[in-house]
């Protein structure tokens, strides 16, 4: 599986969505069964499906100050990123086939797959 990379601060958050051409950073805590099991799978998601996808994993627990910049109010949230700017969210209840389908066009036209 693709490495995560555990953000440590909002500037290291804010300089990676910038520079990388396509994040999806997952907002949870170590509190949160139900985001323990998602994580994996939306991690296979993106090996198979999006392999230019960045996945970061940032603690709300941690880094309360990121997670109201980004209007995080429950976990597990998912957003996506391309160029720069945030094309998809999704909070609580995540299906990770729907998420997919959601991911599918931004990604297509950004990357041409």
């Amino acid at each position: 599986m693709p490495d995560i990379v555990d953000i440590l601060n909002k500037e290291a958050f804010d300089e990676l969505v910038k520079r990388e051409e396509a994040v999806l950073a997952y907002f949870s805590h170590e509190e949160c069964s139900v985001c323990k099991v998602l994580k994996p799978k939306i991690q296979t998601l993106l090996e198979m499906d999006f392999p230019k996808i960045n996945m970061v994993y940032a603690d709300t627990v941690k880094l309360p100050e990121l997670a109201g910049q980004n209007r995080i109010f429950t976990v597990p949230s998912v957003l996506v990123f391309f160029g720069g700017k945030e094309f998809i969210r999704v909070s609580r209840n995540i299906g990770v086939s729907e998420l997919g389908k959601q991911i599918k066009r931004p990604y297509d036209l950004m990357f041409g797959d």
